[in-house]
């Protein structure tokens, strides 16, 4: 039977989400211990793939279930309890076998943590990237309101990346006060919210990395047409892996 799950995990110690030889990735560990409670292999379909410390609160993978048996919660309470504290399995479902969680997908939310201090906050510094006081908040906010819409995100794709149809659509673009996970006293917190189709690879952390370096007065403001002008791949800084987290991912 074709499963869907939706997985919530911290992302440090993670080299991400993709199986790897030889590393700690979120795949990896999810599949073994699927593995262990359904007593043969089971192979999972993630809904993106994150970088190494990027975190998420509602991942989504589908696979399926080996067996002819289910029982849906002693699952999710057995992965849980085996992979916790750095993962935990919100919820299973049973599903159409037509969905499969990358493909069905119709748009993610990602948001970005930034704590605006002249030193990092020892509680938040593992989910926010530390700018100094200097950033223009509103010049920020300004700068996102231009990637919304539909453009061609090549040149904002990180080199690594072979695809070829780079046309997104962002439906939303916004910075907003308070972090998304991590203490809530650590003051000077925000967070860039984006809402589209689908990401390229690192097309999220490059965005924000270039909003702030036009907000922090280190590239004109013409800076961002100029990167969705330009042919891949992204050449300018790249925001922290630590800062972002998967949000959501939505589906019809």
């Amino acid at each position: 039977m074709n499963l869907k799950c939706t997985v919530r995990y911290e992302g440090t110690g993670f080299a991400g989400w993709q199986t790897q030889p030889g590393e700690r990735t979120v795949q990896g560990v999810l599949e073994e211990g699927l593995a262990v409670i359904a007593q043969r292999p089971v192979r999972i379909h993630g809904a993106g793939r994150t970088d190494a410390g990027v975190h998420a609160l509602a991942q989504v993978f589908s696979c399926q279930w080996p067996r002819a048996d289910l029982e849906v919660d002693r699952v999710r309470r057995s992965l849980s309890r085996m992979l916790g504290p750095a993962i935990r399995v919100e919820a299973i479902e049973r599903v159409d076998e037509a969905f499969h969680a990358r493909k069905s997908a119709v748009s993610k939310r990602y948001a970005y943590t930034l704590h605006v201090g002249r030193e990092p906050d020892p509680f938040a510094c593992r989910y926010a990237w530390t700018v100094p006081p200097g950033v223009d908040l509103e010049k920020a906010a300004e700068q996102l309101r231009r990637i919304e819409g539909t453009h061609d995100f090549a040149g904002f794709q990180g080199s690594k990346s072979s695809v070829t149809d780079t046309a997104r659509t962002i439906h939303s673009a916004r910075l907003l006060e308070g972090g998304v996970i991590g203490p809530r006293d650590a003051g000077g917190l925000y967070r860039i919210e984006l809402h589209g189709d689908g990401f390229l690879y690192k097309m999220a952390r490059n965005v924000v990395g270039a909003v702030v370096d036009i907000a922090r007065g280190r590239l004109p403001a013409s800076a961002l047409d100029e990167r969705l002008a330009a042919p891949a791949p992204y050449l300018g800084h790249t925001a922290p892996a630590h800062g972002l987290t998967l949000l959501e991912v939505l589906y019809e």
